[in-house]
This record gives structure tokens, C-alpha cells and sequence, in this order.
């Protein structure tokens, strides 16, 4: 799974932060000052910052330019969090180089699918041939799906919205991501449609169709 770094002062904060990835499945290391990180991404570079602004030692902003400016770590995924909400503070970060601008308070949910979101646009991550959750198998290669060790048969979209959801295990997968996905930009999907193809896709599974949770005015996840 992917290295996140949190950069991050307020202890309760990166605390919330720290606890809502890492359930997610995420590698994750915070600090609470500039320093800290600094030494930290010299030994490691991470795949992903969520970078505050105001550190008790540097600027987030600064941080920012320098990782954007380094050979180093001017790919790494960026979303910055602060409780700055002023369109000029946004845009400043976003022309800067930040992937995302989070304003505090924040959604863990939507927190969780704008890290997803992130870190899908700015990596390539190898696809696994094989997904195994809970007592579903599946493989990419062959495009079969074992439930409980039976051959489920499926759909074209029934299997894809499968494969999404365990390739994205534990973490909320919007509707609007999982239509893009599956149905592409220019195709016209309802929300409706991907509604009624996770209901048969659940029944096809039986009992384990029950770990396909609805996020009420976001998305699904299964956990």
C-alpha cells in the first residue's frame, strides 16, 4: 500500500488523520513540525503529503515550493489541509503544485475518497492479477470469480464493479468514481443504473453480498 506523510501540528488532528488511514490500509508516518519531515523524506520518499500551512517552524507553502523545486520529490502526490478557506490561499497552493486543497473541518469520508482520488490520478499502480476478500476470489486474468469457492457468474458491469471494490478494499469508492470508471466520461450512467447493478450484483453473491455497505450521498465500500 502506499507511504503516506501527514504534516501536521495540531495533535488531534493528525491523530484523526493517522487512525482513518490506516484503517484504510494505509502506510502512514506523521510529524508535527518541518524539521521532522524533512529528515524523514531525505532517508524515505512517500507516495503521498498531506502538508498543513501554518507549522510552528516553516510555512506550508514553502514546503511546498521546496518538494516541487527538488528532483527528488517533485512527483509526490500533494494535498494540502488548513483551515485557511480563502479563494487566494487555495489558489496560491493549487498554482504552486498541490494536487488537492482541503479546508478543516473536514469529512473523514470525503477525506478518504480525495487521498483515493489523489493518489489514483498521479499513480500508476500495478494491477494484482489475483484479489482475494473475505470468501471472494478473483482473477483479472481470467475474468472469473469464485464466491465461497463456487464460479460466480456475473456481468460485464457486475464484474467490474466487483473487481473496483476489492482492488479499493476497506475504502469508500464514490458513485461518481465508480461510473467513471466502469462506464467512462462520455457515457450518460444514472446513478440509478450502478444502483440496480449493485442489487443483483449483492443477491448473485448471497451472504457475502452483505459486506457491500451503501455510504449514504457518497458511495460503497467492502469491508
Amino acid at each position: 500500500m502506499p507511504l503516506i506523510y501527514i504534516v501536521e501540528d495540531d495533535i488531534d488532528i493528525q491523530e484523526i488523520e493517522t487512525y482513518a488511514l490506516k484503517d484504510s490500509g494505509y502506510t502512514v508516518e506523521a510529524f508535527g513540525c518541518a524539521k521532522d519531515f524533512y529528515r524523514s523524506i531525505s532517508l524515505k520518499v512517500p507516495d503521498l503529503v498531506l502538508l498543513d500551512i501554518t507549522l510552528p517552524d516553516d510555512n506550508g507553502f514553502d514546503i511546498l515550493k521546496k518538494l516541487r523545486e527538488s528532483p527528488e520529490t517533485k512527483k509526490i502526490s500533494i494535498i494540502i489541509i488548513t483551515a485557511k478557506n480563502e479563494e487566494a490561499d487555495k489558489v496560491k497552493g493549487l498554482e504552486l503544485g498541490a494536487d488537492d486543497y482541503m479546508t478543516k473541518p473536514f469529512g473523514i469520508l470525503e477525506f478518504l475518497v480525495r487521498v483515493k482520488a489523489v493518489l489514483r490520478r498521479t499513480h500508476n499502480m500495478q494491477e494484482e492479477k489475483i484479489l482475494e476478500v473475505n470468501n471472494i476470489y478473483l482473477d483479472s486474468e481470467k475474468n472469473i470469480v469464485y464466491n465461497n469457492g463456487n464460479l460466480c457468474k456475473l456481468t460485464f458491469i457486475e464484474y467490474n464493479i466487483l473487481k473496483l471494490l476489492m482492488v479499493n478494499n476497506k475504502i469508500v469508492v464514490s458513485k461518481t468514481d465508480m461510473i467513471e470508471q466502469i462506464w467512462g466520461t462520455n457515457f450518460n450512467c444514472k446513478p440509478r443504473t450502478l444502483n440496480l447493478h449493485m442489487n443483483t450484483l449483492r443477491i448473485k453473491l448471497g451472504d457475502t453480498g452483505s459486506k457491500i455497505k451503501t455510504v449514504r450521498h457518497v458511495g460503497y465500500i467492502l469491508e
